[in-house]
């Protein structure tokens, strides 16, 4: 059986703006054959272009669970083929949690945990299916917990492969605390050293999520942490659970201490017992200086290092008057040279993420931005610090402004002063004039002049009065380039006042001898003065239209309009031409779509046609063309009712992939529940000649009908079930032919669907004994037949002559 796929964080891909595309997933087994179904729902839309400054990812939206769709699930449950049942529990996989159990109902959670458990227990199915039923009973909350002993099981069996294994156990986080319970059971699974160690951790990680609800244990966590026959990477572990017990945890930190003074240790272990005393609060202070020592372990692993080290900074808000003792001692060691700089970077930076908690410590962290002798990455996270403190460090302003103009200081740092002042409001705004001094002179480092012109552009409406001089360095063709794209992005950061220059803007995104550098620079600026740009709608559409410029320039015309709103809807069809051309990037092109779509909402319906065209149109991106089907058709919500013809129509569309319609079809889901004359066109889909997987449809046809009697019937019938009922009575036979009937009148255009279905006709007609009161409904059945010319009418015409006999 082919498996499911599951997902692994893959960390974050740069883009020029220096803005983030979250990027995910790869599948667990590249040798494994998937379900491609389940490959999207765990991947993100991570194909754009990473040339567009403007660029901002989007993750596939989860549907809202309805009951009616726990009834198409709970009839698929029951369904002959494995691969439906597969399909229905990964469909309870993408609701969240708690909207899932707030709509599931007892005994129905019940019921399909047990349904769920009898899979992960049988040992006969592939593991990848065993896998996600882990996290499908995970997710069931307190019904599926009930089945945690039979999780661990499956943790432990080491027939499983690992990676499989490793992933069930990631699952276990959510528990949330109906798994308090269990706490005994996998206590002594974290004690079983035949089971591989990060399996071990995770479902540790699980027991740090039950934070205090699991307080009453706290004694037997503690016995792990004591025992030192115990495998040091699990005693970490369970020090890390007690860390998370509040003041349970906290009478344990004489032995959580000791894991992180013993040298012999892991040095990752040791990091997290410190990273636990960092969390028990005012328990823990007393051991700063101890975990001060760790820091500066020369033997010990850097990433360890670090992570005690963001550790401590973020617990520095919860140690309250006690901590403060030890700021001096901290910070001694973030200007320690023999610290990794990384560390001492990292720790430095988190500082200035502790909000208005942080502001104790801005004296120190100016003092390391300010000290020539602190290694220059330690200096720059200080910078950091101060910048994203913002307003806060707003009065230490004269301090930053100090070192700007402190010429003997290097032009780096210099530039990085310019830049906090930017960020501190008020404050910061009353030494505009300098900024604009520096900006302007030609003798002063083009880095500093750079980094003047962003502080200029994040003081917004403080820095919106120098826009004159900022415009005039954009539009000198002598001055640096790195100075005047920094220049034309704080324009689009100044609102009206930037807006002005918006002519200027476009000229220079038209202009083709301009350095690709600052175009990119003015895209990006045109793209950030949203509505403010409205009186300047005719320029923004003729570089849309302007066929001569590249259609990534173009794009960002697009985002200008988009950030309209309601303002931008009458160019909707214009920005459609735009991206159906030939020349725009097909990865731009999907892109832009789902932002166009985004922004309209539900209005998004009256352009179904176009986002067909997208989906049709096989030079975009596969994956991009998932994300449409789900976030275009999936945000369409109640007003997509009337275009559900349409939509219908597309699915009978073969040129398109099988998945790509499946994909529209299951987005059906966030309009309405369909109804019989509609969902035998979902069914029709299982006929396709070549049909790759057949199961989605029958799936998809439970799903979108809600798994009503009348489809259930259906479907021990037709769509190739595994088998089909040998014996009927009179009453079964006669609900299913005036079923059939029903169906037949909306088959018309669907000739593989009423082929089978013309079988099915005639073999029910075999297993039953008719009475005469059934001429009627038989004749009608002959005469479509007959109409059709099936030769199953014989069987019809044979039935009705004996009945008149």
């Amino acid at each position: 059986m082919p498996s499911a796929i599951a997902f692994a964080y893959t960390g974050e891909i740069s883009i020029i703006s220096g803005g983030k595309i979250p990027r995910m997933l790869k599948t667990f087994n590249q040798t494994k054959t998937v379900y491609p179904f389940f490959l999207f729902l765990f991947t993100l839309f991570l194909t754009i272009s990473l040339a567009l400054p403007w660029v901002s990812a989007q993750e596939p939206s989860k549907p809202k669970p309805q009951p009616w769709h726990i009834d198409g699930i709970i009839a698929a449950l029951d369904d002959g083929h494995d691969k439906v049942k597969d399909y229905a529990f990964w469909q309870l996989i993408r609701y969240e949690p708690q909207e899932l159990q707030a709509v599931i109902e007892k005994p129905e959670d019940e019921d399909i945990a047990e349904k769920a458990a009898n899979i992960l227990q049988n040992k006969t199915v592939d593991s990848h299916i065993r896998r996600l039923m882990v996290y499908a009973l995970v997710n069931l909350g307190e019904a599926g917990v009930n089945y945690i002993p039979d999780m661990l099981n499956f943790l432990q069996d080491e027939t499983v492969d690992l990676w499989v294994r490793r992933s069930a156990a990631d699952a276990l986080v959510n528990l949330g605390e109906a798994g308090v319970k269990y706490i005994p059971d996998m206590l002594n699974f974290l004690q079983d050293e035949t089971v591989d160690g990060l399996v071990r951790g995770s479902v540790a990680d699980a027991l740090v999520r039950l934070g205090e609800a699991g307080a009453i244990y706290a004694p037997e966590i503690a016995n792990i942490v004591q025992d030192e026959t115990v495998d040091g990477w699990v005693r970490g572990s369970a020090a890390d659970v007690l860390g998370n017990l509040g003041e349970a945890g906290a009478i344990y930190a004489p032995e959580i201490a000791n894991i992180l003074k013993d040298e012999t240790a892991d040095s990752g272990v040791r990091s997290r017992a410190a990273n636990a005393l960092v969390r028990l609060g005012e328990a823990g202070v007393v051991y700063i200086p101890d975990i001060l020592n760790f820091l500066q372990d020369e033997t010990v692993d850097s990433l360890d290092l670090s992570s005690t080290t963001y550790a401590l900074a973020y617990a520095l808000r919860n140690m309250g008057e006690a901590g403060l003792a030890y700021i001096p001692e901290i910070f001694k060691v973030l200007k320690d040279e023999t610290v990794d700089s990384r560390v001492r970077s990292g720790a430095v930076e988190k500082l200035g993420k502790l909000g208005e908690t942080g502001a104790v410590y801005i004296p120190e962290i100016l003092n390391i931005f300010k000290d020539e002798t602190v290694d220059l990455r330690v200096r720059e996270s200080a910078a950091d610090a101060l910048r994203n403190m913002g307003k806060i460090g707003a009065a230490y302003a004269p301090d930053i402004f100090n070192i700007l103009t402190d010429e003997t200081a290097d032009a780096k740092v210099r530039g990085l002063a310019a830049e906090v002042l930017g960020k501190q409001g008020k404050a910061g705004a009353a030494y505009a004039p300098e900024l604009v001094n520096i900006l302007q002179d030609e003798t002063i480092d083009s880095q500093l002049r750079e980094s003047s012109a962003y502080a200029l552009g994040e003081l917004g409406k403080s820095g919106a009065a120098y826009a004159p001089e900022i415009a005039q360095i954009v539009q000198d063709e002598t001055v640096n380039l790195w100075i005047r794209s920094s220049a034309v992005k704080a324009l689009g950061k100044l609102g009206k006042a930037g807006a002005v220059y918006i002519p200027e803007i476009l000229n220079i995104i038209q202009d083709q001898t301009i350095d690709s550098h600052i175009r990119k620079s003015a895209a990006q600026a045109l793209g950030n003065l949203g509505i403010v740009s409205a009186p300047y709608i005719p320029g923004i559409l003729n570089l849309l239209q302007d066929d001569t410029v590249s259609s990534d320039y173009r794009g960002s015309a697009v985002v200008a309009l988009i950030k309209l709103g309601e303002a931008s809807i009458p160019y909707i069809p214009k920005i459609f031409n735009f991206l159906q051309e030939d020349t725009v990037d097909p990865r731009l092109s999907g892109f832009l779509v789902s932002e166009v779509l985004d922004k309209l909402g539900e209005d998004s319906a009256q352009y179904i046609p176009e986002i067909f065209n997208f989906l049709k149109n096989e030079t975009i991106d596969y994956d991009v063309r998932r994300f449409l089907a789900v976030e275009a058709l999936g945000k369409l919500g109640k007003a997509g009712a009337q275009y559900i013809p349409e939509i219908l129509s597309f699915l009978q569309d073969e040129t398109v992939d099988s998945y790509i319609r499946n994909w529209v079809a299951l987005a059906l889901i966030n309009i309405r529940k369909l109804e019989l004359t509609e969902i035998v066109f979902i069914l029709n889909n299982v006929y396709e000649p070549n049909q790759p997987d057949f199961e989605q449809w029958r799936f998809a046809t439970y799903l979108l009908s809600g798994g009503t009697d009348e489809v259930k019937m259906l479907l021990k019938w037709l769509g190739y079930p595994q088998s089909t009922p040998t014996a009927l009575n009179y009453e079964e036979g006669k609900k299913t032919l005036e079923l059939f009937l029903q169906v037949w009148e909306n088959a018309q255009d669907l000739p593989r669907l009423q082929k089978d279905l013309a079988e099915k006709i005639a073999v029910v007609t075999s297993l039953v004994s008719w009475k005469p009161q059934d001429i009627d409904l038989l004749r009608r059945h002959y005469n479509n037949l007959k109409a059709g010319n099936f030769s199953q009418a014989d069987t019809l015409e044979s039935v009705i002559l004996n009945l008149k006999k």
